[in-house]
Order: C-alpha cells, then structure tokens, then sequence
C-alpha cells in the first residue's frame, strides 16, 4: 500500500507549511488528479471534497513560527515522520529530491504529477494551505494575502513595507528588497 507525500506552501514568506500524506482505499475512484498547480483552484477544491472521504490522509500544518525557530528542514523532517507514524504504508513516496534523513521514504521528482496518490497529497495540502492563508487574510486584510497566498510578490513586499511584518511573516526568510529596513 503506497503513501502518498506532497507539501504546499514551502515557499512563501507568510503563511503555514502544509505537508499531506494520502493512501487509497480498494475503493478509491476519483477523476482528473494531477499536480495541484496544474489544474483550477475550482477543480482542486472539488477534488479535494472528493479526496477525503475515499482515502486514508494525514495532514501537518506547521507554523510560521515554528519555521522561524526550528528551520525549515527540520519543520518538515518532522512532518514527515509524523506522516509515516499515523498513516500505515508499506511504501511512502514523497514529491522531490530529498527525503529530509527520513528513513524508508522515498523521493521522486514531479510525483505530484506522475502518482495518483501523490497528486491527492498534494492537492490536499495546497487546498488546506490556502484556506488557512485565506482565513489569515480576513484577520490582515491589508497584506492581500487572498491574492498572492504569502508569496514575495512586488506588491506583498510593498505591504510588508508599508505595515510592517504581521504575525504570520516568516522572519527568518529574508529578502533583498527589505534589506537594512527597520520592521
């Protein structure tokens, strides 16, 4: 039984990293998976609403915080031990090159488009992080983060200039245009 292992949300300078783990049930039928970038937010919402109720999944949500006071790495090492402790696979792939030094994980470049499983991990963590960065806006609704989902676009910098870093800025990712600023 293979557990599927995709993340969202790596990148941006705000917001939550999300990793998920997915296996599938013997009866487990659901159309139109692939890499959650490569289809509609509409269609990866709908999926995902298809997704839960036919599989077995684990969902980490890790904070900005943590992500600023443990490391990035070690934020998701975590995770993904915490996905192989609740989630029983006889395999566990994982979308990229890395493993984070976790044992009896495999890695596999573009999974998320290559492996079924995979591909649900992956839109149920794109899903999960973007409701949370959506939810975030309403509580700062002057960052846009409905809009760039916490990614350093040139107007997310503009804000972050303008009102400083909110509470769920990553401090430790550190970008040149807000260089020798006080925040």
């Amino acid at each position: 039984m293979l557990c599927g292992i995709d993340e969202a949300g790596r990148g941006p300078i705000a917001g939550d990293l999300v990793v998920a783990g997915c296996i599938f049930t013997e009866n487990t039928q659901i159309e139109g998976l692939n890499d959650s970038k490569k289809i509609s937010e509409k269609k990866r919402y709908k999926l995902y609403d298809e997704i839960i109720p036919q599989t077995y999944y684990h969902i980490v949500t890790i904070s900005p915080q943590d992500i600023d006071t443990k490391g990035l790495s070690v934020c998701m090492k975590e995770a993904l031990l915490e996905i192989k402790s609740s989630l029983n696979a006889t395999e566990y792939l994982f979308d990229g090159n890395t493993s984070f030094g976790v044992e009896g994980l495999e890695t596999m470049i573009k999974a998320d488009g290559k492996v079924a499983e995979v591909s649900a991990a992956s839109i149920l963590a794109k899903v999960t992080h973007d409701r949370n960065i959506i939810r975030d806006s309403e509580i700062y609704p002057e960052y846009g983060f409905e809009r760039h989902k916490g990614y350093g676009t040139k107007a997310h910098v503009e804000m972050i200039k303008e009102y400083g870093y909110s509470p769920i800025h990553r401090r430790s990712y550190k970008l040149k245009a807000l260089e020798g600023l006080k925040l």
